[in-house]
């Protein structure tokens, strides 16, 4: 069973009828489509089903990265100008698909909470489930981040975004959930979920949703994804535990 597929029809309210009519071929041809999913549909009623349940193709059909790619840019499964231009239905499936690792390398994480409903229920299944969930955040009132928040210019300073990230994560705290401060990747978010990547490059004077956003798959060694992932790794060595409570993390950096 070709469960992405099935799942994306499912939340689209979409039957195999529907979704024939949409692309252009017969019912029957959805159907073998999700009972094989090694079988690709073509290019156009790939493209098709892709707009019609608002999901990428490589979601859909995974293996459909390595017919279309063979360079060393295959591990690029899609590009968005912003990481609001992407489908809130990627960062679900991503979330929902780990059964390994898990690390949010952004410098808040809030969004994440702000835009993905039940997620402290969705984290802590995954922890019980026996995954590694890790989380780096910039530190509330260091001077990295008091410069980016004069870049931005925004009332909901980074630090009061870290703040309520920190309290969503204090309700996990009877979990094997991680998380250490870290200032290196203010300008550079990377989540990662098993071999699948989300990365953000953040602008000058632009907060995280208006960053572009890049989905890379892992598809060989010491690969983009991989130098990413070593990054991610390097900041993990160097972050300090959270379990510092922030009052004494602010007041030193003040001091």
């Amino acid at each position: 069973m070709n469960s992405p597929l099935r799942d994306a029809m499912a939340r689209a309210n979409m039957t195999s009828s529907k979704l024939a009519r949409v692309c252009g071929v017969d019912p029957k041809t959805v159907d073998r489509w999700l009972a094989n999913p090694s079988r690709e549909p073509h290019a156009r009623h790939r493209s098709a089903a892709s707009r019609a349940l608002g999901e990428e193709e490589t979601v859909l059909w995974p293996s459909v990265q390595q017919l279309v790619k063979s360079g060393p840019d295959r591990e690029l499964v899609q590009m968005y100008p912003y990481r609001s231009a992407a489908p809130a239905s990627l960062w679900r499936q991503l979330i929902r698909g780990t059964t390994r690792e898990m690390t949010f390398a952004g410098y808040t994480n809030y969004f994440l909470w702000l835009e993905h409903a039940n997620f402290g229920s969705l984290l802590r299944q995954k922890a019980e489930a026996g995954v590694q969930v890790r989380f780096i955040l910039g530190e509330p009132g260091h001077p990295v981040t008091r410069q980016r928040e004069l870049e931005e210019g925004v009332p909901l300073s980074l630090s009061t975004r870290i703040e309520v990230t920190l309290s969503e994560l204090a309700k996990l705290r009877d979990t094997s959930i991680e998380a250490r401060f870290e200032t290196a990747h203010v300008s550079l978010s990377v989540f990662r979920f098993d071999d699948d990547m989300i990365v953000t490059p953040l602008l000058p004077g632009r907060i995280g949703h208006d960053a572009p956003m890049m989905h890379f798959r892992r598809a060989q060694d010491d690969g983009v994804f991989d130098r990413f992932a070593g990054h991610v790794e390097d900041l993990w060595a160097k972050g300090r535990d959270v379990s510092i409570p922030v009052t004494e993390v602010v007041g030193h950096v003040q001091a």
